[in-house]
């Protein structure tokens, strides 16, 4: 085949740049990475520091900022990071079934709000420090990149490109948070319904679900789980009772690593723990190992990401795009909220 010319490839790299622009605008009116670009120079760096910063003091930030975004993002317009206030007799989000006792990592949020505040007032919206922040969670969090697995490399690609553009929601609907945020008791018909009707693949689900690989959970999560389910291996459900006791309200708030220690040298790491941790039955979450169960639609899914960790993360970095396009608020809806707790 004949080489390209130096102007030839020019102008096919340039007709590939304006068909990628274009179609992150036809997504429900979001707009591509360099939204920001002359909007608020170096906000995006700014997120990125400050994610890195906080992951640094302490690697479970990183999973709590990617669940925040997942909790807001059956919306994706930042609802999920307002507080209730009595005063106005408002509910917000975070006092949700899912949400309560779990969700964190606001304090990120809010210092990240700040910078961006001082540089740019007005600006960035809150939606969009949390979609880019759960991207920079990720990356942060990945395992060192190597060449051939042997040499370390000093960068690597990013896991996905987030779409930038949304506003902030001026309310909260904790009814609905109830209703669209499948909770860690739901069966495999459940979770394939509940994904399905916001337009989800059941790749999409498992890929989706795979965000468990970093991550914590209460004891109240999974104790039904350790102690009253087969398909689950014994020395892992016997390890986790030392952890969790079976009376309610005894250790309620004891953490356990949603990645087995035992199999997962690095559970700090985002990568395809969590798939292989299924096939071996020690899902921590009743929820997750419905994605892997005798019979089960999802089977192959689950197998086929725990071994090939490169197709799971390109798989995710696509499916947190798509999630990131349901339902945003685009101008002239919402606002850019100065503080994210709060509405204007």
């Amino acid at each position: 085949m004949a080489s390209l010319s130096f102007s030839t490839y020019s102008f096919l790299i340039i007709i590939l740049f304006l068909l990628g622009r274009n179609s992150a605008q036809r997504h429900n009116g979001l707009k591509g990475q360099n939204y920001y670009f002359n909007r608020c120079r170096g906000a995006l760096n700014i997120i990125q520091t400050e994610v890195r910063n906080a992951i640094a003091k302490e690697r479970r930030i990183g999973a709590s900022l990617l669940r925040l975004h997942f909790h807001d993002c059956f919306g994706c317009d930042g609802s999920v990071l307002l507080d209730d206030d009595p005063k106005s007799n408002f509910t917000g989000e975070k006092s949700a079934f899912p949400n309560v006792n779990s969700i964190r990592g606001f304090e990120v949020i809010d210092t990240i709000k700040r910078r961006l505040e001082n540089k740019c007032p007005g600006v960035v919206s809150c939606a969009d420090i949390l979609a880019v922040a759960a991207r920079d969670s990720v990356d942060a969090l990945r395992p060192p990149a190597s060449l051939f697995g042997i040499i370390p490399l000093p960068f690597r690609r990013t896991t996905w490109k987030v779409e930038l553009g949304r506003r902030d929601s001026r309310n909260a609907n904790v009814t609905d948070a109830n209703r669209n945020l499948p909770p860690p008791f739901f069966n495999l018909q459940n979770l394939t319904d509940a994904f399905s009707r916001k337009g989800f693949t059941a790749r999409e689900l498992v890929v989706l679900s795979g965000g468990h690989t970093v991550g914590k959970a209460r004891c109240t999560t999974f104790r039904s789980r350790i102690y009253n389910e087969s398909n689950i291996n014994p020395v892992f459900a016997a390890k986790l009772r030392r952890t969790c006791p079976s009376q309610p309200r005894n250790g309620d708030d004891n953490l356990a690593p949603l990645d087995d220690p035992a199999t997962n040298s690095n559970v700090d790491f985002f990568d395809n723990g969590y798939f292989k941790d299924l096939v071996r039955q020690r899902g921590l979450l009743h929820s997750d190992q419905q994605l892997f169960i005798n019979g089960g639609q999802t089977n192959a899914i689950v197998r086929q990401y725990s071994r090939n960790p490169k197709l799971f993360l390109n798989d995710f970095g696509k499916a947190m795009v798509k999630m990131g396009r349901l339902s945003p608020l685009i101008a002239p809806a919402g606002e850019i909220r100065r503080i994210c707790r709060r509405m204007n």
